[in-house]
């Protein structure tokens, strides 16, 4: 098996990993479900290459996510579904039928101005055709004002649209300190769970807890995806002072005890911040 540039040798890698016996045993025990996490990973992968700027590293992970695909695909095929073939049509199909102003037969021009009507008209026209399509039982009776909200966005970016459309009828608050009231007692009911050692109780006030501070970014104008990453970024630069700190001293993570990476951890922070700001001594 060597390298090519056509898809086919992508595909037969991947059938071969899968096929039993003699395919990779990882590979082999996977599913639709152990596999996804992977898909969304290597699509945030792809996002952070983009964000750096680095198109060598965007090719692969382009590669990495297209393989998500085929892993899909291949499995699809085994249980007689449909192969990857199959994907390329199906898409090759919705991208000609949403752009006809594009590929149309006869003649003619779409203002852009228009295109997104179009696309967004086709759209829903192709919802409707995949509902149709659904058995009686699987069609929800109900047409709820969320259920365009799509269901595979990240959980975060998923709260605040669902947020977003609920305001669209009036259920909202209008002052981010009344979602501030909302985080304290989501807080609370965390510590009342902790007092009952309710495992099932935190992870769903835990929740509620991350619902509502999604809710006060949505309010203040913040996207709590790329807020979150920031605090992230922020994390590892402090972290990394206290690892090179330690370095200098001759000395490893292991070694230190909580109260002095503590310290360090409050050095870090006033490094980076204005000399007339007040250092804080909570971990934040």
């Amino acid at each position: 098996m060597t390298p090519s540039r056509d898809i086919s040798r992508l595909i037969e890698i991947m059938a071969a990993l899968r096929t039993p016996v003699t395919g990779c045993p990882w590979d082999l025990e996977q599913n639709f479900a152990t596999i996804a996490p992977y898909t969304i990973e290597e699509a945030y992968e792809v996002v952070e290459a983009i964000s750096r700027g680095d198109l060598d590293d965007l090719r692969e992970e382009l590669g990495d996510l297209l393989l998500q695909v085929v892993f899909h695909a291949q499995m699809a095929s085994e249980q007689n579904a449909f192969a990857f073939g199959d994907v390329v049509e199906a898409i090759t199909r919705k991208m000609i039928r949403r752009h006809p102003h594009v590929f149309a037969d006869k003649d003619g021009n779409l203002a852009s101005s228009h295109v997104k009507e179009v696309w967004d008209r086709i759209k829903a026209e192709e919802k409707a055709e995949r509902a149709a399509r659904r058995p009686p039982e699987e069609t929800p009776t109900h047409k709820s004002l969320l259920s365009g909200v799509k269901a595979g966005q990240p959980a975060l970016t998923r709260a605040m649209e669902l947020q977003r459309k609920a305001s669209t009828v009036g259920f909202d608050w209008n002052d981010p300190r009344a979602v501030l009231a909302k985080i304290r007692e989501e807080a609370d009911e965390i510590e009342a769970a902790l007092d009952r050692n309710d495992s099932e109780g935190l992870a769903e006030e835990t929740g509620d807890l991350m619902f509502a501070l999604v809710n006060l970014a949505r309010h203040v104008d913040a996207d709590p995806e790329a807020a979150l990453r920031a605090t992230n970024a922020k994390f590892e630069r402090r972290f990394a002072f206290i690892e090179r700190a330690l370095e200098a001293q001759g000395r490893t993570l292991e070694q230190a005890s909580l109260a002095e990476m503590d310290a360090l951890w409050n050095a870090a922070k006033s490094e980076a911040k204005p000399v007339s700001e007040p250092r804080r001594e909570a971990r934040r």
